[in-house]
């Protein structure tokens, strides 16, 4: 990311925010008022993430509207970034170390539901600030989706949303979410999905990331325009 991440909770209300922000005293609070749009959806296939691409200062000015709010932590599997940019970067970057000791030291790549498991270890006890990510990955038990909340909670869905603009995407999927779809179409309707949040939230803005994940790998492309992939 281009933007300076500071690290300081007395100058949180000025740190780069991947959406928009209020701060708080109390951390649920702070959680339920951090904005941006994630979204994640399991296939046969594997797993699409989509994410908008603002973020702000204060939750008042847009202070970028190119960042990449996905990222992959895994040889099969990606997190999103939501909350402060300061612990946003701080999480991926223990997350995928951790991930690539375990490789390591094992020989094989963590699994995606040890891998969950340790990301709700690291939000509950680390110093990571309103973060609520989606993680999504592929291994040898098929295609996953988690959300982690900041007290540590880990769930698994078919599909899930975060961020400010969660009610108008999860609008949008509920309509027209159905099995069986293909990582094409899965990517198709995450893209519709954001784009919706977009026109409504203020949180949310500027265009989409899309990450494909599959066995073979993750592959992470922005696209300005949301017709290249409604």
């Amino acid at each position: 990311m281009n933007n300076p991440a500071l690290d300081r909770e007395d100058l949180s209300p000025y740190e780069p925010e991947l959406g928009a922000f209020e701060s708080s005293d109390n951390d649920e609070a702070s959680v339920n008022k951090t904005g941006t749009t994630t979204i994640g959806i399991a296939t046969d296939d594997g797993v699409v993430i989509a994410t908008d691409m603002r973020a702000s200062l204060g939750g008042r000015f847009v202070s970028n509207k190119d960042v990449q709010k996905v990222e992959q932590i895994h040889p099969t599997a990606a997190l999103t970034l939501v909350g402060s940019v300061g612990g946003a970067q701080s999480f991926i970057r223990t997350l995928r170390a951790e991930a690539s000791l375990y490789e390591t030291r094992r020989g094989e790549p963590m699994d995606i539901d040890a891998l969950a498991t340790l990301a709700g270890n690291f939000a509950r006890g680390g110093p990571f600030r309103a973060i609520h990510p989606i993680l999504g990955g592929v291994d040898e038990e098929g295609s996953h989706v988690y959300s982690i909340d900041p007290a540590g909670g880990v769930v698994k869905d078919d599909y899930t949303v975060t961020g400010s603009g969660m009610q108008v995407a999860y609008g949008t999927l509920e309509s027209e979410y159905e099995e069986g779809l293909s990582i094409e179409e899965a990517s198709s309707l995450a893209a519709r999905a954001v784009e919706s949040a977009v026109e409504r939230d203020t949180g949310s803005g500027n265009g989409v990331y899309l990450a494909t994940i599959t066995g073979d790998g993750v592959d992470i492309r922005g696209h300005k325009d949301f017709d290249e992939v409604r």
